[in-house]
């Protein structure tokens, strides 16, 4: 995918509202007319993430390591431009925002609808505007909406890893399905597959909820517990995992226990350009528990034969799934 680019005068402007929502001295109106110039273009918020990711890497490398990441963001011959000294101040400024505090609010207002995508066979780190982090799997859509009182994401498909900055006073709640995730201070990764969704804790708690019921405590997870849902069901099941296994994704690695044949050829049509399509409608509901590497997935679908009483074929620009048995073979 190609970065962004930005003209001078807007990276100027994005590292200078940088600094002035970091000033504990800041009034109520630098929120609201920060809002209002984020609106203005749909690339003015981009170059203030942009700025914020470069002050969060900034505030965390030693000077070596500084430099050439100065040298990243800003080449020798674009380094006399004004907005990158005003960055490099914000970065050292922002300690706070890497303890996990952010020295802002909205104030009572909203900000339009951020959305975030990434390609098939490709990850993506991005950083939220409150400095959440955020991995995205293959083919993965989220939009994230702010406010006042609450932080929005909402999952449209694919995978997420979230690494939440701590807001007690505006939580942070993923949508995925008919699921809402409320972190409570963790980290913790969303998959969806349609209304299939998994979440597996790797740090702290999370409480989720039915989203067209929230009313109770919600189903509270911890650290090292992986939740299911699945809509045939309709019910939560809970059980413990291997939090290296639950992220494995991160690793070009795809983690299935007793999955159904339906949801891992979803998820590992994120990660090939070429996708697989079950014929058989009854194959859909075999199950499947094994590893599937997203740089080998055509080793995996010459092998699958020997586990499921499926017949792998390529056509045209896909390649099918079909009942083995079909026509007298097994």
């Amino acid at each position: 995918m190609k970065a962004d680019t930005f003209n001078e005068q807007t990276m100027h402007a994005a590292a200078d509202w940088w600094v002035r929502l970091r000033d504990p001295a800041a009034a109520d109106q630098t929120v609201e007319q920060w809002l209002a110039w984020t609106s203005a273009d749909a690339s003015h918020l981009r170059a203030f993430e942009k700025v914020t990711e470069l002050a969060e890497r900034l505030s965390a490398l030693g000077e070596v390591s500084r430099a050439q990441l100065v040298a990243e963001f800003a080449p020798v011959e674009a380094a006399h431009r004004r907005w990158l000294p005003l960055a490099i101040a914000a970065a050292v400024v922002g300690m706070a925002l890497m303890s996990g505090y952010v020295a802002w609010s909205l104030r009572g207002s909203r900000l339009a609808p951020q959305v975030y995508s990434s390609e098939v066979a490709a990850r993506r780190d991005i950083t939220l505007v409150d400095g959440t982090t955020v991995t995205l799997g293959g083919a993965t859509t989220l939009t994230a909406q702010f406010s006042r009182d609450q932080r929005q994401v909402e999952l449209a498909q694919g995978e997420a890893f979230f690494q939440v900055a701590h807001n007690a006073g505006r939580p942070f709640v993923v949508n995925a399905g008919k699921l809402a995730i409320h972190d409570v201070g963790t980290a913790f990764d969303v998959r969806r597959t349609g209304d299939h969704v998994t979440i597996a804790v790797t740090e702290g708690r999370v409480r989720i909820f039915n989203r067209a019921d929230r009313t109770g405590d919600g189903l509270e997870a911890v650290a090292g517990q992986l939740v299911s849902y699945d809509p045939g069901r309709a019910a939560l099941s809970v059980s413990s995992t291997d939090l290296a296994r639950a992220t494995a994704w991160r690793n070009d690695r795809l983690e299935f226990d007793n999955e159904s044949l339906a949801v891992v050829v979803a998820n590992i049509n994120r990660y090939r350009t070429r996708p697989v399509h079950i014929e058989d409608a009854y194959l859909e509901s075999l199950t499947f528990t094994g590893t599937v590497k997203t740089d080998a997935i055509d080793d995996w679908l010459h092998a699958l034969p020997q586990v499921l009483p499926v017949k792998v074929r390529d056509a045209g620009s896909q390649t099918i799934l079909s009942d083995a048995g079909r026509n007298g073979e097994r």
